[in-house]
């Protein structure tokens, strides 16, 4: 996607520039989990030990304590993929090893085996790529990135698992219909956890629904495009274009939720 810059009445382009490093590139995401992929850093380069015999590029705790892999690569590489998934592999057998790193790193945290993310981080991907990771179970998630000469990097997301792909749309005609019904069900909680606003609200005081019910009016008349995402612990606003969901997070924590 080409950037301009606003000059005068015109519009100049920016022009794209090369990554002298994956390291660099990881040491820039690294320094801002949180605005990028609303994360929080928990180690890098971390090692998987002798039998395994490599290291993981960053390790970070998702907004919902799950665990994330970020892996990065300069150049377009199915490689990145394999790798990423051999680490998914590693960490649902080391549990134990990513916990105690991220309590030394996180002190207090929780971490939420429910789901892990996967985040890979590439100029470009194959059509086969994209295909492969559509039909994996795995949460990966496939980014694009361009570096341009102003100094800004662009992020572009390539490819996410949806409710619909983990339910499994597939041909439902030939299977029952209420392990269909069952199927999506499960997958839908498992991505969206079965919070509703309702349950933060429950055995509140009068007066706190009410704010509560003006503060969630006010936030989503703001814009169209603002959906309302509820948490475990709080109540999440996030803005939507084209049907995708921004990074840009607002989070609401009722008085006495927990």
């Amino acid at each position: 996607m080409p950037l301009f810059q606003i000059q005068d009445t015109g519009l100049l382009p920016i022009v794209q520039s090369a990554l002298d490093s994956e390291k660099r590139l990881q040491s820039l995401i690294e320094k801002s989990l949180g605005p990028t992929f609303n994360c929080r850093f928990v180690a890098s380069e971390f090692s998987t030990g002798a039998t395994h015999a490599g290291r993981i590029d960053t390790l970070a705790v998702s907004e919902d304590n799950n665990p994330v892999i970020i892996e990065y690569k300069k150049v377009e590489s199915s490689d990145l993929i394999n790798q990423s998934l051999f680490y998914l592999s590693w960490l649902n057998d080391h549990r134990g090893d990513f916990e105690i790193a991220a309590r030394r790193a996180i002190p207090g945290v929780t971490v939420d085996w429910s789901d892990i993310r996967v985040i890979c981080l590439a100029p470009n991907y194959k059509k086969y790529d994209l295909h492969a990771v559509s039909v994996m179970g795995a949460n990966i998630e496939l980014w694009r990135y361009r570096l341009f000469e102003n100094s800004c990097l662009y992020l572009e997301e390539m490819y996410r698992k949806t409710m619909s792909t983990a339910a499994g749309d597939t041909d439902e005609s030939l299977k029952d219909p209420v392990m269909v019904a069952a199927g999506k069900k499960a997958a839908i909680t498992r991505l969206t956890g079965s919070y509703t606003v309702d349950q933060h609200l429950v055995g509140k005081p009068e007066h706190v629904r009410e704010l509560a019910q003006s503060v969630r009016e006010f936030i989503t008349g703001l814009d169209t495009t603002i959906v309302e995402v509820p948490k475990k612990y709080y109540i999440a606003y996030k803005l939507t274009m084209d049907g995708v969901t921004s990074r840009h997070v607002m989070h609401v924590v009722l008085v006495g939720a927990r």
